[in-house]
């Protein structure tokens, strides 16, 4: 049985109290969703939306973890900490904590299984920069680190993959629908799991949600700003539901 499919949400460091206001009304206006809804708000506001979506149909989820369960890591959060939160998800290896914090594809996977451990699903993420696809690396580039990033053992039910172009991240730019088609066949073949859900992240709008949501093995999104305002968040479930 296949798993719904998931519009996630990554707010990254925008929102404080104020802004919970915006995941109620997303909650309110999508009682019964047929599709799978997560956001990952800044760790400061993780435990006051997750208690704010209790008995609602949107999922939270932390942006990030640490590998180890607890322990001298000033500023870090664990896996446990995010699930004693309220977390059911947790995104890894997003292309920003790659480059910021020099995160390799050996620290992701040691996260992933953190969060495993904690009963979290992991979003792992992958992508290529702008010179890497200019080169002709992009499908090389994209198995190396879905290979370095899942440890043995990622199922559907424990995994998501988020396919994010570098180049496309917040710039408004997004690849041809070919391009995004290439990328996830090839994801759907290298998966250790045929079932684990890949989502497309890179500038997703209500524009052109739509176009992402009919190609083939697109099973949701990472969504970046547009996830901040409930109406157009709600507009790109909308579309999921509807692809």
């Amino acid at each position: 049985m296949s798993l719904r499919k998931l519009a996630a949400g990554n707010w990254k460091m925008n929102g404080r109290m104020p802004q919970l206001a915006e995941a109620m009304a997303l909650a309110g206006a999508h009682p019964s969703p047929s599709v799978d809804v997560l956001l990952c708000p800044p760790a400061t506001l993780l435990a006051p939306m997750a208690q704010a979506m209790l008995g609602s149909a949107v999922a939270v989820g932390g942006q990030d973890c640490h590998a180890a369960v607890k322990g001298a890591h000033t500023g870090d959060i664990s896996a446990e900490m995010l699930a004693d939160a309220g977390a059911s998800y947790v995104i890894l290896g997003h292309s920003e904590r790659r480059a910021d914090h020099g995160e390799t594809s050996d620290m992701v996977a040691a996260k992933v299984q953190a969060a495993w451990a904690a009963g979290l699903i992991a979003v792992v993420c992958v992508g290529e920069t702008e010179a890497q696809r200019d080169a002709g690396e992009t499908l090389a580039v994209i198995g190396a680190q879905l290979a370095g990033s899942l440890p043995e053992g990622a199922t559907a039910e424990n995994t998501v993959v988020a396919y994010e172009p570098v180049w496309a991240i917040g710039t408004g730019r997004t690849p041809t629908p070919e391009q995004i088609a290439e990328v996830h066949a090839f994801l759907r073949d290298k998966a250790p799991d045929a079932g684990i859900r890949l989502l497309y992240g890179g500038s997703v709008n209500p524009g052109n949600a739509a176009t992402i949501f009919a190609l083939p093995n697109v099973e949701g999104a990472l969504v970046g700003g547009a996830s901040l305002k409930a109406a157009d968040f709600g507009q790109i479930v909308s579309a999921l539901e509807a692809a």
